[in-house]
């Protein structure tokens, strides 16, 4: 299954630095998700789009994974004309993750 049919996810940018936040529809998903969303599986997922390092938190208090990724490919919002460097862009991608399905 693709991760948007368990979460949604939240996004933001400065410069070439992407923030994309995870957020289970479902609670009880979050495990799930700290199982299956691991930095080193973002950073592969987004690979053509991200240079740098992938950096997770988790924020069990709120059942959300933060990922913070450095080096967005063509400098980021601020200046690269590419449409898909935006932290938007960035976290559909991600959403399109396969995933183990729950149960």
């Amino acid at each position: 299954m693709l991760l948007h049919e368990l979460a949604t996810c939240r996004a933001g940018d400065k410069g070439n630095v992407a923030t994309l936040s995870v957020f289970p529809r479902d609670d009880a998903h979050y495990p799930l998700l700290v199982r299956e969303l691991t930095a080193e599986r973002v950073r592969a997922h987004l690979a053509d789009h991200v240079a740098g390092e992938v950096v997770r938190h988790e924020l069990p208090g709120v059942c959300a994974l933060h990922f913070v990724c450095h080096q967005v490919i063509d400098g980021g919002v601020t200046t690269s004309l590419a449409l898909d460097t935006h932290g938007k862009s960035l976290s559909f991608r991600l959403l399109s993750l396969e995933v183990v399905r729950p149960g």
